[in-house]
């Protein structure tokens, strides 16, 4: 494009010089078209400015011409409202003495980019004559702005229908889940395009109609329209959502043979449609088939592995990401993050964090979610709160996050204050906002505050239906603080039926009270709904151990042997350096280092005065062995693994995939006595804090 108008320029020059050896002999025209040669470099000026957002600078060259051609002043009105600059463009528009068609169109286009139907619709009213680009244009406007009872007024109003005046009412329609209008549509159009048949399986598949995306996909093929890009990356997305393994091989074998697959967004597509199908090595097959410099295909590759939980992986795919100098985007890190979460690895977080403040995105709302989220799953609440203090535009994720994390980590009050702040801002809560406040007052013991707030969700101003998830919140509570016959009465109130989750927190809070007779109704509405459930056959048995009903535990573990029901096996890990170590209760530790260092923490307990606690011990065995099965709990293996590992005076953080028992928790707090260090320990339902002897949770959880 630059080429030709470089060669335009001397061109014109050439021509000119020809025009002044000749003028003696023809008189005239030499002037002519100097003046022509000066208008066509100011305009090649306007133009590379505009494509630069230098606006000033174009109108400034704009100024200088002494009278624009109208195709001069479309340039400009869309260069302003490109940038937003709406007002410019009205003003240049009035000024205008000559208005065509397209400047029309231009013109309305921009006030729908820049967010002013109201005007946009004004001045479509105005218009002297209309083309089926005007109609169109307004057609898309209306949808864009959620006015579809006008965009179909104005469709049936149209004289000339043109293929993207259908696409455009189709698309508008699948924009707004109604897909049964949508089809019934595309059905009854004269004529399709590539882009009609794209435009249906992509709607078809984001609302939820996968099958009839693909069953469509082949009809087009069956119609002999030539796919492109954009269309393989429908099919191919369809395909993973399905998931359709099979279809997506050939679908991939197509790419292949129409020469499609070195398309960023097509090779993107297919990493993740192999990643959902659980295949990452055909992923990074398809990755390692070329040299990608595209940030897309990175991010698929990174997010798949993430997906699959192969958190490792995805973090080394960050890692080589920055090694060849390709820029992360806010997904890329999203992605990064999440498997940072997901592993609970600190060091990893802070690094993908300094990234992000390097490329500016350290205040970005996308980017700061999700390091708000890394922060507290990481055990590091407090540089949550800083960086959800610095993101720039908080959406109302950024506020849930925050105050979910704050409820992790058992700070109720900060969570409330923060929704305080929230509700002064005049930033409505949602379901999940409620969820976190009522989780928080779980977590603390705020009864009062528990019952007020789950009270206030559907009677204040801004009303809020009651979800299960609520539900499960507010028995929850009332069961960690031992009102459970009240919390029972909720349950049978409620207005939906009671999950297995609801019934569950009851009676994880029969077990905390040892109240058998209702854990014992509560495991039985359990088994109703889910007669295979591992969670409450282990409650119950647990329930029965403690009041030394042995023979009731054994009649529930041949059950479960006879259904085949498996107990989760109790692990915890370290993150060193970047490393998973992974350790399961019962493991007798493969390192002599770890025996010892569990050998010298229980000389040093028992000076403490450490007494075990063989209710935690739920077999029914002798003393000494109880002792011993409970000293290999996997968070003991953990902690001494990441003594021994770590530098001393440095915080240690743990994960748990199961509640810490009674006795694991007094003693990882005498642990933190001893040694003087900080120990971070994060189970399914929240983090504890132990330091100096004392937990974060004040022996309530």
């Amino acid at each position: 494009m630059w080429s030709r108008a470089i060669f335009q320029r001397f061109r014109f020059r050439a021509f000119s010089i020809w025009c002044f050896d000749s003028h003696v002999i023809h008189g005239k025209g030499y002037r002519s078209f100097s003046v022509t040669v000066e208008f066509q470099n100011r305009e090649v000026l306007i133009c590379n400015h505009l494509l630069n957002r230098r606006i000033d600078e174009a109108r400034e060259v704009f100024d200088q011409v002494p009278s624009p051609h109208v195709s001069l002043y479309t340039k400009m009105i869309t260069g302003y409202t490109r940038n937003n600059r709406l007002v410019d463009a009205l003003n240049l528009f009035d000024e205008m003495p000559v208005r065509d068609v397209v400047s029309w169109n231009s013109m309305i286009s921009g006030c729908v980019e820049c967010g002013d139907i109201d005007t946009a619709v004004k001045m479509f009213d105005e218009m002297p004559e209309r083309s089926v680009v005007s109609w169109t244009a307004m057609v898309n406007g209306c949808f864009r702005f959620g006015m579809v009872d006008l965009a179909e007024r104005l469709f049936c109003q149209m004289p000339v229908k043109d293929i993207a005046a259908w696409n455009a009412m189709v698309h508008g329609y699948l924009q707004f889940g109604k897909v049964d209008v949508a089809l019934k549509l595309f059905k009854q159009m004269p004529r399709k395009n590539v882009i009609s048949w794209t435009t249906m399986i992509c709607g078809l598949d984001q609302n939820g109609w996968t099958g009839e995306a693909l069953v469509l996909f082949k009809n087009m093929l069956g119609c002999c329209i030539k796919s492109t890009s954009r269309s393989f990356t429908c099919v191919i997305t369809a395909c993973a959502n399905a998931p359709a393994f099979h279809m997506g091989i050939q679908v991939h074998g197509l790419i292949i043979k129409t020469g499609f697959f070195y398309e960023e967004y097509v090779s993107a597509s297919l990493i993740t449609f192999y990643a959902n199908c659980k295949r990452t090595d055909d992923s990074r097959k398809v990755f390692d088939e070329m040299v990608h410099e595209k940030v897309a295909v990175w991010t698929a590759l990174l997010s798949g592995y993430s997906l699959n939980r192969k958190h490792e992986d995805a973090l080394n795919i960050f890692s080589e990401m920055i090694r060849n100098s390709i820029l992360p985007n806010q997904s890329t890190f999203a992605s990064g993050l999440n498997s940072c979460s997901a592993l609970g690895t600190l060091d990893w977080g802070k690094e993908i964090h300094g990234v992000a403040v390097k490329l500016g995105l350290g205040t970005d709302a996308f980017v700061g979610n999700s390091l708000v989220v890394m922060y507290s799953d990481s055990g590091n609440v407090n540089d949550a709160v800083s960086v959800f203090t610095e993101i720039f535009k908080k959406s109302i994720v950024s506020w849930n996050s925050i105050i979910v994390g704050c409820a992790q980590h058992g700070r109720g009050k900060w969570a409330f204050v923060i929704f305080g702040q929230m509700i002064r801002l005049n930033k409505e809560p949602d379901e999940i906002t409620f969820t976190g406040l009522l989780s928080a007052c779980s977590h603390c013991g705020f009864l009062q505050k528990g019952r007020k707030l789950f009270y206030y969700m559907s009677s204040g101003l801004n009303h809020i239906d009651r979800k299960i998830q609520h539900y499960t919140c507010m028995v929850d509570i009332l069961g960690r603080c031992g009102k459970l016959k009240e919390a029972e009465k909720l349950i049978e109130s409620m207005v939906v039926k009671p999950n297995e989750m609801v019934w569950l927190a009851l009676l994880s809070a029969c077990r905390m009270h040892s109240d058998v007779d209702r854990g014992e109704k509560a495991a039985a509405a359990i088994f109703n709904l889910d007669s295979k459930s591992s969670a409450a056959y282990v409650l119950l048995s647990n329930i029965y151990a403690s009041a030394g009903r042995w023979s009731n535990v054994s009649k529930l573990r041949v059950k479960m042997k006879q259904k085949g029901i498996m107990k989760k096996p109790g692990s915890s890990w370290v993150v060193i350096r970047g490393k998973k170590h992974e350790f399961f209760s019962g493991d007798r530790p493969h390192c002599l280092r770890i025996f010892e260092k569990l050998e010298f923490l229980r000389e040093k307990l028992k000076e403490l005065g450490y007494v075990p606690d063989y209710r935690s011990a739920l077999h029914d065995v002798e003393d000494e062995q109880k002792e011993e099965m409970l000293w290999y709990h996997s968070e003991r293996l953990a902690i001494a693994f990441g003594l021994i590992n770590t530098v001393e005076g440095s915080t240690l953080t743990v994960m748990k995939n199961l509640r810490v028992c009674e006795d694991c928790h007094t003693v990882i707090k005498l642990i933190s006595r001893v040694v003087g260090r900080k120990i971070v320990l994060r189970d399914p339902t929240r983090f504890h804090h132990f330091k100096n002897g004392m937990c974060s949770c004040g022996d309530y959880w």
